[in-house]
């Protein structure tokens, strides 16, 4: 499936607050993107009927308002590394010993890597208990939160193991962006950069609140649309086949958002030698990257070899090697690439030392 047509951007309301519907019937849930929006948290959980809530949290204390009820608050670890099917067991467990039941909440407050693993511990508890996420990288506000796929990692790759399960409400809150470190920032910068070609309009230059709120939409509208990842849903994992392999290939030394920059200007260069895409358009990948300070080569030190076993794992990849990649009607899956292209294009990507990747240049911040 392919997508042209851009998603427009979204109003704020008076106080500055942008509230973006993500539409699925029953479980249908807002977003809200802007300054103090944690603060709804316990009107949230009032709506939910909760009794007991746990936090699971990798932030400070002060960065999560009072839930309302008796609240069990946990530590969590952010990073890859402790994205594991171990760390849901620990946190089911402490469910347990506090007594949690169906009808109670679990509340993330962290980065992508907390969203997905406490959304997978309040998937799998009782076949399922009410979660509500407070994204506080930019990371997750502008993609991990929201739509409702939580996984961890095995060994042998990324988010491996995981369910479906929607958030009861997330609440992005742009203030705790403030003190993040400049790669976290970057980290995030890339998924946005990356929805420039799968139906945003032009984010460039635009305050950061409203990158957000134009990323949460465009998704927002694609899993409505696709739920359960079977057609226009996989748009979301442009730039992402490569990501993925990068990010296990270097040991995660690559930040996701980072992984996924270079993998959009691998992907623009594989349309480009598939003749999807004019040089123009191909050009335009990296100018877009470029924009957001984010990397655009390989690591030096990586065999091309190593990375096509690597997407050849990624879960689009049914018989072969697939990427979503542009075309005349827009972005698509692209199914049975030729691996001799993909190795060819791979092969012509510069190459620089990952210690200069994880370096690069941060884009001007735009205000909130």
């Amino acid at each position: 499936m392919t997508t042209t047509d851009a998603t427009p951007l979204p109003a704020r309301d008076s106080d500055g607050t942008v509230t973006v519907p993500v539409r699925l019937g029953e479980r249908s849930y807002d977003v809200l993107v802007g300054p103090g929006v944690r603060a709804a948290l316990p009107e949230v959980i009032g709506r939910l009927g909760a009794r007991r809530a746990v936090v699971v949290s990798a932030r400070p204390a002060q960065w999560v308002p009072d839930t309302g009820v008796e609240t069990l608050p946990l530590p969590a670890r952010d990073g890859e590394h402790h994205k594991t099917l171990a760390t849901v067991e620990a946190l089911c467990g402490e469910f347990v010993r506090f007594g949690l039941t169906r009808s109670d909440v679990v509340v993330s407050c962290g980065g992508g890597t907390t969203t997905d693993v406490v959304g997978l511990a309040a998937a799998l508890y009782h076949r399922g208990v009410a979660v509500v996420h407070l994204p506080t990288s930019l990371l997750a506000q502008v993609d991990a939160s929201v739509g409702g796929k939580t996984a961890v990692n095995l060994p042998a790759g990324k988010n491996l193991v995981g369910a479906f399960w929607q958030p009861s409400a997330v609440l992005c809150d742009t203030d705790q962006l403030a003190t993040l470190p400049r790669r976290e920032l970057l980290s995030g910068l890339g998924e946005i950069a990356r929805c420039h070609f799968i139906g945003a309009p032009d984010l460039r230059g635009l305050p950061l609140t409203e990158q957000i709120a134009a990323s949460v939409t465009l998704k927002a509208d694609i899993v409505a649309r696709d739920e359960r990842d079977t057609g226009v849903r996989h748009l979301l994992n442009y730039g992402h086949t490569l990501g993925h392999a990068l990010e296990v290939a270097t040991g995660f030394a690559l930040r996701h958002g980072e992984a996924v920059a270079i993998g959009t200007v691998f992907a623009g260069r594989l349309a480009g030698a598939l003749g999807r895409i004019a040089p123009s358009r191909v050009a335009e990948h990296l100018d877009v990257v470029r924009h957001y300070g984010l990397p655009h080569a390989l690591p030096d030190d990586l065999d091309p070899a190593v990375l096509v076993r690597q997407m050849r794992r990624d879960k689009k990849a049914i018989s072969g090697l697939a990427f979503v990649l542009d075309g005349p009607a827009g972005a698509e899956l692209v199914e049975d690439v030729p691996q001799d292209v993909v190795t060819g294009v791979l092969a012509e990507m510069p190459r620089l030392p990952l210690d200069r990747l994880t370096g690069a240049a941060p884009a001007q911040a735009a205000p909130a």
